[in-house]
């Protein structure tokens, strides 16, 4: 029996755009201004899409009312329930559905304003859209203003799975408005600050001093701190992304406090908690299993634990919210369905210390030491 083999290369693309620009805007948000000024006018139409949360506040009130049954000359607004709830492909086929009767083409270009969730979702539908769209978002919580605007990752939850589904496709532009931030909840402003600290552990020691001194600061929303913090963030994670855009190496680092916190996230059901909660009480666990294995020393767990515990963070191994028995097996079980995973182990982010940084395979009976 012969064979014969048949090879065709395709170019290196970038999905989505090969550069983001992203820009800062102080005061207080004006959305309107940012996309109807004279020096923002374009010939393609623009699909916006926020939630009801972001569209009642006082500071949208202006661009929410100029559009009429959804429509502002030959741009469209849709405007989703809020919530982890809807971060589901049923809602993206919903955003796509409405693009599509209003006869958007891929030269067009989707805008997602507001958290991690329309920041996720809008990304996504853009990337496949008719093959893909154009995306800009405005990342209106901490969170997605550190975190989740940036670097193209884009997806929704799946089977009780967070982000299970998704692809890479950068925002070819990112509007910052800081101001924001003060509008946000109390549980959603500590759920930023948490993958700001993240951030800060692996990459950037003097933001880490900033958290290790600067607490009274930080919980007050200080709007000098809060711009050098989301900088810094932007900045360190740009530099990640840029080297590592389809998280092959070092854009792993990035999941720190992740594996665990994913997996708390589906046991209380997506939503229960948000999402920096359960980071940064997955960044704890992954502190106190780096101890056991000594990975680093005590002296780097008691202080990390210290500055989780400054921000009310929970640092217990088994979470107040968490109800009911047999939490190790429950947890564990979804750690293995991690997307990260390579083998039948669990790879986990662990740090010998601050920006020393390792992943590295644990059998269940080591992830079970840290959890009772």
């Amino acid at each position: 029996m012969s064979e014969e083999s048949i090879f065709i290369s395709y170019p290196s693309i970038h999905v989505g755009t090969d550069k983001s620009e992203i820009s800062f805007h102080s005061g207080t948000p004006d959305l309107f201004s940012l996309f109807y000024s004279e020096n923002q006018k374009t010939d393609h139409r623009r699909f916006f899409v926020t939630d009801s949360n972001v569209a009642s506040l006082d500071c949208m009130k202006d661009f929410i009312s100029k559009f009429d049954e959804g429509k502002y000359g030959n741009d469209i607004l849709l405007i989703l329930g809020s919530g982890e709830k809807y971060k589901t492909i049923e809602t993206v086929l919903n955003i796509i559905t409405a693009a599509g009767e209003a006869d958007f083409t891929r030269k067009d270009i989707f805008v997602g304003i507001g958290g991690g969730v329309i920041c996720d979702i809008t990304g996504f539908a853009a990337s496949i859209f008719k093959r893909g769209a154009k995306v800009q978002l405005v990342p209106t919580t901490l969170l997605a203003m550190v975190d989740a605007s940036v670097g193209g990752k884009t997806g929704c939850d799946y089977d009780s799975l967070k982000n299970s589904i998704g692809t890479f496709f950068p925002a070819q532009k990112i509007y910052f408005c800081p101001d924001f931030v003060q509008y946000l909840p109390e549980t959603q402003y500590n759920s930023g600050l948490a993958e700001a600290f993240k951030t800060a552990l692996l990459l950037d020691k003097d933001l880490y001093e900033v958290f290790k001194t600067e607490s009274a600061k930080i919980n007050s929303r200080d709007k000098e701190m809060l711009m050098n913090i989301i900088r810094r963030c932007v900045k360190a994670k740009g530099n990640i992304v840029e080297q590592d855009f389809t998280e092959q190496g070092i854009r792993s680092y990035l999941n720190l406090g992740h594996t665990f916190g994913h997996a708390l996230e589906s046991i209380q059901g997506l939503g229960a908690i948000t999402h920096g909660a359960a980071v940064a009480w997955g960044i704890g666990r992954s502190v106190e299993l780096a101890y056991k294995k000594e990975y680093c020393m005590q002296g780097f767990k008691d202080e990390v634990f210290n500055i989780l515990k400054n921000y009310n963070w929970e640092v217990k191994p088994v979470p107040s919210v968490v109800l009911g028995g047999d939490f190790g097996e429950r947890l564990v079980s979804i750690m293995h369905k991690d997307k990260k995973n390579l083998t039948s182990k669990v790879r986990i982010v662990l740090q010998k210390g601050i920006t020393d940084t390792v992943i590295e395979e644990f059998e269940d009976e080591d992830i079970f030491a840290v959890l009772k």
